[in-house]
């Protein structure tokens, strides 16, 4: 057999694009930290959709979250890219990840596996005004309406679940395994 068609037996149909760690975006974190970057993953998505010998997308998701806004592109490059895609989220999907899990067809998530959730925050020095609330609202909201419109929880639910402060654990994040969202 030539070395061309083994490349080609080879070859799947089904790509897969693996998230995990930190998303990071506009920050370059430390290189000890474990990270995916959005510059990384964006070429590949257009490169997905222009290949017309890949029928679909598997994403495999064990992500603490991170940078929003790269988040929030990467999902919304997920969304448009016009082919089935199916995640899986294995360990964890915590912050941006929730909203990187529903950017698929079809989600699964392992019994084992939790969702962290909590309102949007940032570490380090922020300037304490109106304005910047405002952004951090706007943010929020941005979120929960991206979620709530690729998923079957409504607006109530998920703010009920992201602000609950019973069930705080680490931080005031709130872990919750996703078989326990109705």
């Amino acid at each position: 057999m030539d070395g061309k068609k083994e490349d080609e037996e080879k070859t799947s149909e089904i790509h897969c694009l693996t998230i995990v760690g930190q998303v990071e975006g506009h920050v370059m974190l430390q290189p000890q930290n474990k990270t995916t970057r959005y510059e990384h993953v964006m070429p590949q998505l257009v490169g997905i959709r222009q290949n017309d010998k890949i029928k679909g997308l598997l994403v495999v998701l064990n992500t603490i979250g991170g940078d929003v806004e790269a988040g929030l592109a990467i999902s919304e490059m997920l969304v448009s890219l016009g082919k089935p895609v199916v995640s899986i989220v294995l360990g964890g999907g915590h912050s941006i990840g929730m909203a990187l899990a529903v950017a698929s067809d079809y989600s699964f998530i392992s019994p084992s596996s939790t969702m962290t959730l909590h309102p949007i925050r940032m570490n380090g020095t922020v300037i304490g005004v109106q304005q910047t609330f405002e952004y951090f609202d706007k943010m929020q909201d941005t979120i929960i309406d991206f979620v709530v419109r690729h998923s079957r929880i409504t607006k109530e639910r998920l703010k009920e679940l992201i602000l609950d402060t019973k069930n705080i654990a680490k931080d005031y994040n709130l872990v919750i395994n996703v078989k326990s969202i109705p």
